[in-house]
């Protein structure tokens, strides 16, 4: 029976690609072809547009977080699949494949999906406060397997200052001795997450050395999965979410509806919090996007006046607005906001950095109401960040609580950003796999087309 080796390979783009010779190579051999990714193009919106086919107005995941009005909170990164609507591509390949079996290493929203393996980072969050590295495994028995042959999944080279090439590392290795039925029977669709090239590109943009560099080094360490692939019968789908732009300015929607008299903040041991619940307008920062939430309808005209004015913003997106990009659902804002070329939206709302609050100086993407890439930075200012942050782990190994507060808060060190629809097919991303019968003889495929790609791919 047909199988596929889908890998989300963050940041592919054919700038990318031509530092990737290995891939390059299956790409020749195979096909490649631009992809039309959608608004907002980040992470978790585009995946969940590739894995339904829909667009966010139907399966409801509007950014990589939105403010949960029943719950009164902006949250980032929830992880329950059922938040996102929809049949996703395994479940639809078996209804003509009831023995489908599929693994999701790594790909958003897997915690509660019907897959048959799942591996997705989930760190262990101690009683005293401590946070360590694991992973969600499933089944429950295949975790001690893969900490046995692997280690422990390398949660602070996933996301932070020091994250580097061993998460995609280990998530290759595992999806390696997945299909080779190392651990159990081999998957009919297996699914990889690297996010390697997401960290070099928004430290230092898209088009220096560093860029080239990563690229090299992702190719190198996926060769050995795509040669087993290759010995196993798996077509390879690769695609990626989105292509990272260089990054010029940063914009602060938040502080300028705060100094507009429209956010509120409340006061906690001298440091400032976002009050959602009395503001009469704050924003949901995701890269190039920002969700603006304006409870009372009477202030949306005034609201969307300023953001109009505010320097950086491309477009103040209202329902209707919304509904051209397929964005019009209910946990969208009252409006979006979409940045411009090379400008992207900061989450702060406090107006003096003695007074922002704890988690800002951290990596903390769960606490804070909006997305942070300063979180990739030790803070240029701060000349003891690095000594300070390793004295932080030896307290971690003895069994100690600590604060890791290394995170710079002038955000101007970003050099990479997405979120925006891209202006130049060599900086968008793209799609390359092994069979060209797969692609259809366009120039672009529509990231909601992945579905019925990895379809075809399945023989479903």
């Amino acid at each position: 029976m047909s199988k596929v080796l889908l890998l989300d390979i963050v940041g592919l783009t054919p700038r990318a690609l031509a530092a990737m010779p290995r891939l390059s190579a299956l790409g020749r051999r195979g096909g490649q072809v631009g992809l039309d990714t959608i608004l907002p193009a980040v992470t978790c919106s585009v995946q969940s547009t590739m894995l339904t086919g829909l667009a966010p107005r139907e399966h409801g995941i509007v950014g990589n977080g939105w403010y949960f009005r029943g719950l009164g909170d902006p949250l980032l990164w929830r992880q329950h699949n059922k938040l996102v609507a929809g049949e996703k591509v395994w479940e639809t390949a078996r209804r003509s494949r009831p023995e489908l079996r599929t693994a999701n290493l790594g790909w958003w929203f897997a915690m509660g999906a019907t897959t048959d393996v799942t591996v997705t980072p989930r760190p262990i969050y101690h009683a005293d406060g401590r946070k360590s590295p694991d992973a969600y495994v499933r089944p429950a028995a295949l975790h001690d397997q893969l900490v046995g042959a692997l280690g422990e999944f390398p949660l602070f080279q996933y996301w932070g200052p020091t994250a580097t090439i061993r998460s995609s590392a280990w998530l290759t290795e595992a999806t390696r001795g997945i299909i080779t039925e190392r651990w159990g029977p081999a998957p009919d669709l297996a699914m990889a997450y690297l996010p390697h090239l997401d960290y070099d590109l928004q430290r230092f943009g898209p088009n220096g050395a560093e860029a080239d560099r990563a690229a090299r080094e992702l190719d190198d360490t996926i060769a050995p999965l795509l040669d087993d692939a290759a010995d196993r019968g798996y077509t390879v789908v690769a695609v990626s979410e989105y292509g990272i732009e260089q990054a010029s300015r940063p914009v602060d929607v938040n502080r300028a509806l705060r100094r507009a008299g429209l956010l509120e903040v409340y006061v906690q041991d001298g440091r400032e919090q976002l009050d959602p619940w009395t503001s009469r307008a704050f924003a949901v920062a995701d890269h190039q996007v920002a969700h603006v939430y304006v409870p009372d309808a009477a202030d949306l005209a005034r609201v969307a006046a300023l953001l109009r004015g505010l320097e950086g913003v491309d477009e103040v997106l209202d329902r209707e607005a919304q509904a051209r990009y397929g964005l019009d659902h209910e946990r969208s804002g009252d409006l979006v906001v979409v940045a411009e070329p090379g400008a992207w939206f900061t989450y702060y709302f406090w107006l003096d950095d003695d007074r922002a609050p704890e988690y800002a100086r951290g990596v903390d993407i769960h606490r804070k109401p909006g997305y942070d890439p300063a979180e990739l930075f030790f803070d240029p200012a701060d000349r003891l960040a690095k000594a300070k942050a390793g004295v932080n782990l030896v307290k971690k190994k003895l069994g100690l609580r600590y604060a890791m507060s290394t995170v710079p808060l002038d955000p101007t060190c970003v050099r990479g950003t997405h979120g925006r629809l891209p202006t130049s097919r060599h900086d968008a991303p793209m799609v390359v796999t092994s069979d060209s019968g797969l692609l259809p003889d366009v120039e672009a495929l529509p990231a909601a087309g992945v579905r019925d790609l990895v379809l075809r791919g399945l023989g479903a």
